[in-house]
């Protein structure tokens, strides 16, 4: 019950109370007129929590808060997102405090740690007359207090959101008698009116006018903005009722009921202490921002920077045009960028080579100032590599990750990797990587280790890394590939592309026609629906061993027929002979033979020790190739593309 109410009024998930609802005192009413419970927070009682390390509990009261927002004292970490919350929020935020209702805790983080350096800046709408340091930062609680400083402290109008997410301005009342009524909702008493406090219709018709202080007074509108200083509100309101005894005490009831709550409100803050570490307070920022976007280790980072003076969102964005030139680098993202720069700083610094989140928070301005153009040109030389691969985009890729690494190696050898012996040696490192499979796990160790081990056995002509000698590629790994989401798959179809796979129909390279921009995708060779008809087991037509690239226009021509009808109809309207079709089949590891006499299971067969062979060649070492009969495959592992 009280996780639910929870969600409702605090606009929070109910996970961060849980850990302090034993410290809650609640109260739970029966309102007799609307037979509604109302649950109070009557205290929180923090002395009886357990100690927890780099961390202070308390409470402070809203008012003080909201002030020390003003000033400047409290401020907002630079990698914190813009005010965001719309105009029901903010109404209901406003509802919830006059019920003294609980509305979530607020995080800070002190300021004063040399090592936690953010660059700072004030809520929205929080005006200060000169530069000031902070004295804590909000880590959790943004939204509340940027909608409550500028509906209760603010002079101008609150800039918010309507439902449709069309910007609007606004200025937030109480009706007092709404308010008061006791089978009214509060958050039906909170009241918010446009800038010009003009009710207007959609012909631009006015309905109702509370521009003046008269029309306030007269419609029993309190602005909030008069909660914390009132009286002089009070006693123009009493003496336009001529100090009427109903209005009097309807006011002094007011006063009681709504306003008090707001004066005597106390928010619960948790302090992190300033010798909280930078990692810990990028981890606990993204453990309470649940709601929002979550928070990456390039924002703190760039918050981090930015206190001396170095612009990392701009610097970036100019390297991430430059990088996205290349269609194979169009998924590379800034955490990809600050890894390969991570990388090559702690190898520079001889000591452990990582590209860890805590790596990267440890990496100093001047090392992200001597790395990242070499990283920049360790990306595109990555780029350039894998394109001589057939590895054309983004979407080819099997491994984003391994293309962190191949960028890092580049940046630390330098214009030394510009030898032919070199990048064949890059190559092949390369390929075990991909048909070992070992980027698919553990991720930043792997990176980390090639990283010393590659440029050591390039530079030295050492021991093999790691990742040529444990990479084994089991031949009957081949009969399962079945979607291209596999690392293996990808890499298969790109080696068919390097080793000049030739079209069908046109008799063009593959590679050729992808990088012209024509419509090439993987392909089965026997059909499916003939493979349906001839009772071929799915888990077999669909194995990668019964697919290659072609080009659309031959997929439509091959149809659903049997090889022996589609190869004599392409030959027909290509205008190819025989002898060429059989040269084209074979750029493909197809045995012609058998595949113009529709024999799958021996087309499966040889293909599959054809592909062995390849994938062999590209490793630069021998496979065991197992016998592995077509009803011995595994279909635990299927799964139809």
């Amino acid at each position: 019950m009280f996780a639910k109410f929870w969600r409702k009024r605090t606009h929070q998930p109910a996970s961060i109370v849980l850990h302090f609802t034993k410290y809650l005192s609640l109260k739970v009413k029966l309102n007799r007129n609307s037979g509604k419970l109302k649950i109070c927070l009557s205290y929180i009682n923090f002395k009886d929590m357990p100690a927890i390390k780099h961390f202070d509990h308390t409470t402070e009261a809203l008012l003080d808060l909201l002030r020390s927002t003003k000033e400047g004292k409290t401020q907002l970490p630079d990698f914190q997102r813009p005010w965001v919350w719309n105009d029901e929020q903010i109404r209901s935020i406003l509802a919830s405090i006059s019920l003294s209702y609980p509305v979530g805790v607020v995080m800070m983080l002190q300021t004063g740690n040399p090592d936690v350096r953010f660059e700072a800046r004030p809520i929205e709408g929080a005006i200060l007359s000169k530069p000031t340091e902070p004295e804590r930062m909000i880590l959790d609680g943004q939204q509340r207090l940027t909608s409550l400083f500028q509906a209760l402290l603010s002079p101008k109008p609150v800039i918010t959101k309507d439902a449709r997410g069309k910007e609007i301005k606004r200025w937030y009342y109480i009706n007092i008698t709404k308010a008061l009524a006791p089978n009214v909702e509060r958050q039906d008493a909170i009241v918010s009116l446009p800038e010009d406090k003009i009710i207007r219709n959609f012909s631009s018709e006015i309905l109702a006018d509370y521009s003046t202080l008269e029309a306030e007074y007269k419609n029993d509108l309190f602005p909030v903005t008069q909660i914390f200083d009132y009286s002089n509100w009070m006693h123009n309101y009493n003496e336009f009722w001529d100090f009427q005894k109903e209005k009097i005490k309807l006011f002094s009831q007011f006063t009681l009921e709504i306003i008090k709550p707001f004066e005597q409100y106390l928010v619960p803050v948790i302090l992190l202490r300033k010798e909280t570490p930078r990692e810990a307070v990028c981890q606990v920022f993204e453990k309470v921002n649940t709601g929002g976007v979550s928070l990456t280790v390039f924002e703190l980072l760039t918050a981090t920077f930015a206190a001396d003076k170095f612009q990392l969102r701009q610097d970036w964005a100019i390297r991430e045009k430059q990088l996205k030139k290349f269609p194979i680098l169009g998924n590379i993202y800034s955490t990809d960028f600050l890894q390969a720069v991570t990388l090559g700083a702690t190898y520079e610094r001889g000591a452990s080579i990582g590209c860890t989140r805590k790596d990267i928070l440890d990496l100093k301005l001047e090392e992200y100032k001597k790395w990242a153009e070499k990283v920049t040109q360790g990306f595109e030389k990555a780029a350039i590599l894998l394109h001589t691969q057939k590895i054309f985009s983004a979407r080819d890729l099997p491994y984003q990750s391994q293309v962190t690494a191949l960028a890092a190696i580049f940046a630390v050898l330098g214009d030394h990797s510009d030898t032919h012996l070199i990048r064949e040696k890059l190559v092949r490192w390369y390929w075990c990587g991909v048909f070992g499979e070992l980027y698919s796990s553990a991720i930043e160790g792997r990176i980390a280790k090639d990283l010393r081990q590659v440029v050591k056995w390039i530079e030295s002509s050492d021991s093999e890394p790691d990742t040529i000698t444990d990479a084994n590629f089991a031949p009957n790994r081949l009969v399962r590939l079945y979607t291209r989401r596999s690392a293996a798959y990808k890499g298969l179809s790109a080696l068919l592309l390097r080793d000049e796979g030739c079209d069908f129909f046109t008799g063009v390279e593959i590679d050729t026609l992808k990088y012209f921009d024509e419509s090439i995708d993987i392909h089965h060779i026997f059909p499916r629906s003939w493979c349906e008809k001839n009772g071929i087991k799915p888990e077999n037509y669909d194995s990668a061993v019964n697919k290659t690239p072609l080009s659309s226009r031959t997929n439509k021509i091959i149809g659903g027929n049997a090889p022996s009808v589609y190869l004599s109809c392409l030959q027909d309207k290509a205008g190819i002979s025989k002898e060429r079709m059989d040269e084209i089949l074979r750029s493909h590891v197809i045995d012609p033979i058998v595949l113009r006499v529709d024999n799958f299971e021996a087309f499966f067969q040889a293909r599959q020790k054809a592909l062995v062979n390849r994938i062999e060649k590209a490793m630069g070492k021998s496979l065991v190739l197992d016998s592995h009969p077509l009803e011995d495959v595994d279909k635990s592992e299927y799964e139809e593309e």
